[in-house]
């Protein structure tokens, strides 16, 4: 019988920038690497700076660039890991895309109205594609399709980031995703080793 610590899916937070993504990812992480799972965070600045070189902000280079992300978290989920993407990944046929090829695809809608993300804006995005100065800014002056069927929906401009994670584990745990604790009562090993990440 295979543990539920064993079995990789891909748990996938898409939102505008700024609703808190990388910050709930980053979170969970180390949450889930202590019941046991063997975690990897792929956050969407970073892969695209590692895997997206040439690739602008066009519709076609966004859904190239969650193809090539959809890739490694499958390839990954496929051998037991489970991934925590954060993304934009504005639109919805690119997110549907990646679920057909994931076997346990988890789609969680991080919503925050623009009002709020551009509130919580460290690095000026929203104030100057608000200006005009910045094209192609999801939200403001690139659409996005908000998911029709999310698994989880998280309301981060009304609840803390541990009310989220919290929400999160609850969900996996009804779904036997994952489970609190070994069955000795005991925590497994960490198997996460977190590292910086940005919002995106």
């Amino acid at each position: 019988m295979t543990n539920d610590t064993d079995r990789g899916f891909v748990l996938w937070l898409t939102g505008l920038s700024g609703a808190g993504k990388s910050t709930v990812a980053a979170k969970l992480a180390p949450a889930l690497a202590e019941r046991g799972h063997r975690v990897e965070l792929l956050d969407g600045d970073e892969v695209r700076t590692n895997l997206g070189q040439g690739l602008g902000f066009s519709r076609a280079d966004r859904d190239t660039n969650i193809a090539r992300i959809g890739y490694v978290a499958n390839k990954l989920a496929s051998h037991g890991v489970v991934v925590l993407v954060a993304a934009i990944s504005p639109y919805r046929q690119a997110r549907d895309q990646v679920r057909a090829q994931v076997e346990d695809f988890v789609e969680v809608h991080v919503a925050a109205p623009v009002s709020t993300c551009a509130e919580r804006d460290p690095k000026g995005l929203y104030a100057k594609a608000l200006a005009g100065q910045l094209a192609h800014f999801t939200g403001v002056s690139d659409p996005y399709e908000a998911p029709l069927q999310p698994e989880i929906t998280l309301h981060t401009e009304a609840e803390s980031v541990d009310d989220s994670v919290h929400q999160v584990l609850t969900w996996l745990e009804a779904n036997h995703l994952t489970t609190p604790t070994d069955p000795d009562g005991t925590s497994p090993p960490n198997r996460y080793k977190q590292g910086e990440r940005s919002e995106h």
